[in-house]
């Protein structure tokens, strides 16, 4: 069933001019300026390419631009999905298996995500280096997912190497912080209690967010190199919590986005 629908998003979509993308880029919350920076930009709205879920979150656009970004044919995803929308593994990666059968080679992504370790600061960036699924499920755990590629997918090195170390030597040419850390994937929409904060730091989590996880595995089942960068939106120190803000965690994403934007647009530069 799932190949079938696939077909139909991917036709449709060529059929609007989505013509073999090198690049893709998922834009998380508060991240949409990149998208104003594709020349010749062709738009697609979720709602109108067969199958797409569409967007529900208020801050998140649903729209796919394809168009040239630093010389490379780029497909970037303006809104992502979340499981806290209601929607299953399989909706909130669909996109991803579209990009990938459109021709993708990379893929980059973007979030928002709290900081656990206290060295971080609101409008720091992290590299992520590795991950924690505490999503409860896998967007690999259905039938015939054997047709996508190896049902046990190796993470063992989820990011792609070349492209982590390419990135940290452009931050560091270009006077921006970047952390290395462990990003840990929640449920949501709620935000985390003092106790959750604490365990999530016990555990080895440098942040936390509600997306990307699902989406890096996919990546990985299809061999997808993949880099992702989280924009530190607020500091989640449990011994001084204070309520959360989400236009503050906006702006603060916002704030910060022209940073990730220049390490994305000089790495696409070295590919």
């Amino acid at each position: 069933m799932i190949q079938k629908q696939l077909k139909e998003s991917v036709a449709y979509l060529k059929s609007k001019g989505f013509d073999s993308p090198e690049i893709g880029i998922v834009l998380g919350t508060g991240l949409g300026k990149l998208a104003e920076q594709i020349e010749d930009p062709i738009e697609a709205h979720y709602n109108h390419i067969p199958f797409f879920p569409l967007a529900t979150v208020e801050f998140h656009t649903g729209k796919l631009i394809y168009g040239t970004l630093e010389g490379k044919k780029a497909v970037v995803m303006q809104g992502r999905f979340h499981l806290y929308e209601g929607y299953d593994f399989l909706d909130i990666t669909y996109p991803i298996r579209v990009m990938h059968q459109l021709g993708i080679e990379k893929l980059f992504i973007s979030n928002a995500a709290g900081a656990i370790n206290l060295n971080y600061k609101e409008g720091d960036l992290m590299l992520i280096d590795d991950h924690i699924n505490l999503q409860g499920g896998s967007p690999l755990a259905f039938k015939g997912v054997g047709q996508f590629g190896e049902r046990f997918t190796d993470m063992s090195e989820p990011y792609d190497d070349p492209m982590c170390k390419a990135l940290l030597n452009i931050a560091e040419k270009e006077n921006i912080t970047l952390h290395k850390g462990v990003y840990a994937s929640v449920v949501g929409p709620q935000l985390e209690t003092k106790a959750e904060y604490r365990m999530l730091k016990i555990i080895g989590a440098d942040a936390v967010g509600m997306s990307t996880v699902p989406e890096v595995i996919v990546a990985n089942h299809l061999n997808l190199p993949i880099i992702a960068v989280s924009v530190i939106t607020d500091e989640c120190d449990p011994d001084n919590l204070k309520p959360a803000d989400i236009q503050r965690i906006l702006k603060t994403a916002e704030a910060a986005e022209p940073k990730m934007v220049k390490l994305f647009r000089e790495l696409i530069k070295t590919l």
